[in-house]
């Protein structure tokens, strides 16, 4: 799991040009959104979608998913390894 919240990490650093981050700096279980952790907006989401789908075969199609998922990396990374595409 350590190896994925990783690459998720990288991932999301490169998906919104964050290029001044390294994995390093992102909590594993810090909000993604709002006024802590890395404080995404909605344009963000999209891409998140996109990284989503593209990277692990999972669509998200229902907001509120959408919301459950995108917690954290650590829940992204639990949600990936359950839904993914093999």
């Amino acid at each position: 799991m350590k190896e994925l919240i990783e690459e998720i990490k990288a991932q999301i650093i490169s998906a919104l040009n964050l290029e001044e981050m390294t994995p390093a700096d992102i909590d594993d279980n810090a909000p993604l959104f709002g006024d802590e952790g890395l404080g995404l907006d909605s344009i963000d989401v999209l891409e998140l979608i996109v990284l989503m789908e593209k990277n692990y075969g999972i669509k998200l199609s229902n907001p509120a998913e959408g919301k459950a998922v995108f917690q954290s990396v650590a829940v992204m990374a639990d949600y990936v390894s359950k839904n993914r595409k093999k």
